[in-house]
């Protein structure tokens, strides 16, 4: 079990001269954390949003990593399994805007037909993005009292990241689809976000799972935070977070994604059923990228903070392997 401190009041995640600050290492339950990364090469900032509606799920993702900005729009049709997915890649990630505090200011990225903008306040946020064919344009609501996980994971003075992993959100707002309109909204429809701000080792791989359904949500992460005294691990219930400080043990097969997934711990016991792979492939040599994300259903069950047992039978999300050589 790690011994992370939980943070209450705003700190800054770097020392002034860009080393991580000791005192911004813990954990908290809104976002605190303000990341003025300084240096060039090893930087990575991105801010993701993936949205689940009982006929599509959306993601959108802008990012920096210094020597480029990757950037995407993805949906899935559920009914048919037909993707529709943009990617881009923009040398230098010009016309990329990232704020340094999550939660405030506007995310901007644009570059090869795709255009993103995420517009940040204190009640919530407006997510859109456009492409060929597909629009998203939703509002992201942030209810009273919402909690989500702020996490600072220390590889060493010169390499961290600061992830928010905020699972369950509401969301409304509108999908255009090879030009038919859906509406986005309702209690069965949710948004998470993943923001991250750091300085990564130049190899690394980490699993990632999210799932929500209403008034539940987990948000489970593995292999990046082993050995660094910090889990990206915790359950929702009703909005109050519940932070589940130990390594988790991840079984999948990797010859065939679809098979079903085990995520334990002494406070999880979680099966995760894919319904859908999506997979990308990126190798430029020195860079490269494999990512296996499954989206399916949850069933098991997880403890909160007090003992009690909470079932995840019914929770939709994903659950996913990326390995980035960056």
């Amino acid at each position: 079990m790690t011994r992370e401190p939980e943070l209450t009041s705003p700190v800054d995640l770097c020392l002034p001269g860009g080393r991580l600050n000791p005192a911004a290492v813990g954990w908290t339950r809104r976002p605190l954390h303000s990341a003025g990364l300084r240096g060039w090469g090893r930087a990575k900032r991105w801010e993701y949003w993936g949205i689940v509606t009982p006929d599509h799920i959306v993601g959108v993702v802008a990012s920096s990593l210094d020597y480029a900005g990757v950037h995407g729009l993805y949906v899935l049709e559920r009914a048919t399994g037909r993707e529709t997915r943009k990617d881009v890649v923009v040398p230098l990630a010009l016309g990329t805007r990232f704020p340094a505090r999550s939660g405030a200011g506007e995310v901007r990225a644009r570059g090869g037909g795709l255009t993103i903008s995420i517009r940040q306040r204190p009640d919530g946020s407006a997510v859109r993005a456009a492409a060929k064919g597909v629009r998203l344009d939703v509002e992201v609501p942030l209810p009273p009292g919402h909690e989500s996980l702020g996490v600072v994971v220390p590889w060493s003075a010169r390499r961290f990241q600061y992830t928010v992993k905020d699972v369950g959100r509401p969301v409304r707002g509108t999908l255009e689809l090879r030009g038919r309109t859906y509406e986005v909204g309702g209690p069965e429809a949710f948004a998470v976000l993943d923001h991250g701000r750091g300085k990564w080792p130049y190899a690394v791989t980490w699993n990632w799972a999210a799932g929500a359904a209403p008034g539940r949500a987990v948000q489970l992460g593995g292999r990046w935070t082993d050995g660094t005294g910090a889990t990206e691990n915790a359950l929702f219930a009703g909005g109050r977070l519940h932070k589940i400080g130990e390594e988790l043990r991840w079984t999948y097969d990797r010859a065939d994604w679809l098979r079903p997934w085990r995520i334990e711990g002494e406070r999880v016991d979680a099966r995760f059923h894919p319904f859908h792979e999506k997979s990308s492939r990126t190798n430029l040599g020195v860079v490269a990228n494999e990512t296996h994300q499954c989206f399916g259903r949850f069933s098991g069950r997880a403890t909160a903070d007090d003992g009690t047992e909470l079932d995840l039978d019914g929770l939709v999300g994903w659950a996913e392997e990326a390995r980035n050589r960056w």
